[in-house]
């Protein structure tokens, strides 16, 4: 008979994030390509792992169309190599794709149903523009269910700007200045390398290259800069392309195991999942949607927003970041916070990013074995916020050295 088991994130790697659009590195790659790409990787960097243990391999994606159809987890199932005794499923939460995937795949582990599974995300915007195929309910706005311009994202994040007038631009502008400025350091510092799968792109002129970094990265950012920048979702607005996430390809892959298969494989797991929580808020004012699944999170976990010593949050908008530290009383530039920068510097491909977030706060686990717990969050379009809570395993309750 199945048990109860604790769930476990063994490991997780990404491609290289690239600019969407034509100049963008993957242009002209394929999405399910980017999949299997990371899917190799973070199978052949766990070989303890026989490939017909996995019970299930769950892919998002938030455009389920073209080159990102076909059940994305079954189809890059096969063709990253996987025996075909592996099933595979599509997930679609928007901006949480992956962190749904990886709450699915770790709830079926959690109730003793699965040992292994696979969980990640994939967008190519470039191919595949957020909505680009949508057909909305017509009731949506004949009934005024929601607001035509929920849809918009850069619209409700200037819409939590006028909701909190002390979330001013200025410090959004700050926000994202500094977000690029740890970027860097991270990438100096060597912290973001390892964990990324490095990617044989084709450019335009037909000449092959080798993507092996972020490619979206703006460390010479300025204040000035920023403030002179336009605004492009309202005349004399607060948000610009130096407070947003950039348009971005790219995918994300995880390895999660229960108790069980962790100690009969010799596995030695990265972090462990406490609790999470999804909820769903006004879609006129997406970015509040991490407040209450966070709440929903921490009440499960039966912790306190104190208790989390480092947060990676995704930086889908500065503002949206902003209204959630601002409502749990924390710092703009709390060191806890995005300590290797986010989306705003690295890009946001929607249905990847919540793995990558998981990817850093494991990493960031391995280097401080004082913090206990980590929380991974996002805003989701149409009104909705998801959250993970995680224990690390190295913690050895010891303070850090000042």
């Amino acid at each position: 008979m199945a048990e109860l088991s604790d769930v476990y994130f063994v490991d997780g790697v990404r491609t290289p994030f690239g600019r969407a659009g034509e100049k963008g590195m993957y242009a002209q790659t394929r999405a399910d390509d980017l999949v299997v790409k990371a899917m190799v990787g973070l199978m052949d960097r766990n070989e303890e792992v026989p490939k017909d243990r996995v019970d299930d391999v769950a892919i998002a994606a938030t455009s389920q169309t073209g080159d990102q159809g076909l059940t994305l987890g079954r189809s890059t199932a096969i063709l990253a190599g996987l025996p075909q005794s592996v099933p595979g499923l599509a997930i679609e939460r928007m901006c949480a794709g992956a962190m749904t995937a990886v709450t699915t795949m770790g709830a079926s582990i959690g109730v003793g149903m699965y040992d292994v599974a696979i969980a990640g995300g994939v967008e190519h915007m470039g191919r595949h523009p957020i909505g680009a195929n949508a057909d909305p309910n017509p009731r949506f706005v004949a009934e005024r269910l929601v607001d035509p311009e929920a849809l918009n994202m850069g619209v409700t994040a200037e819409r939590i700007h006028d909701r909190f007038p002390h979330l001013t631009k200025e410090r959004a502008d700050r926000f994202g200045m500094l977000s690029q400025q740890k970027v860097q350091a991270a990438y100096e510092a060597g912290s973001i390398q390892p964990d990324l799968v490095p990617v044989s792109v084709q450019g335009a002129d037909g000449a092959f290259g080798l993507a092996t970094e972020d490619e979206g990265r703006r460390p010479e950012t300025t204040l000035q800069g920023l403030a002179e920048l336009k605004t492009p979702f309202r005349p004399h607005g607060r948000v610009t392309a130096g407070t947003a996430s950039p348009l971005t390809d790219g995918a994300t892959i995880s390895l999660l195991a229960g108790g069980q298969a962790v100690t009969e494989l010799g596995l030695a797991p990265k972090m462990r999942m406490v609790s999470f929580a999804f909820s769903g808020v006004q879609p006129e004012i997406m970015g509040i949607g991490p407040i209450p699944s966070t709440e929903k999170a921490l009440a499960k976990a039966g912790l306190s927003i104190e208790d989390i010593g480092l947060f990676e949050l995704n930086e889908a908008f500065a503002v949206q970041v902003l209204s959630f530290l601002d409502h749990f009383g924390i710092d703009d530039d709390d060191p806890r916070v995005n300590q290797w920068g986010g989306a705003i510097a690295l890009g946001h491909p929607l249905a990847a990013s919540g793995v990558r977030l998981m990817i850093q706060l494991a990493a960031q686990f391995a280097e401080r074995p004082d913090v206990r717990f980590g929380l991974t969050a996002m805003c989701v379009g149409l009104g909705q916020g998801g959250s993970v809570v995680w224990e690390n395993p190295n913690y050895t309750g010891k303070k850090k050295r000042k």
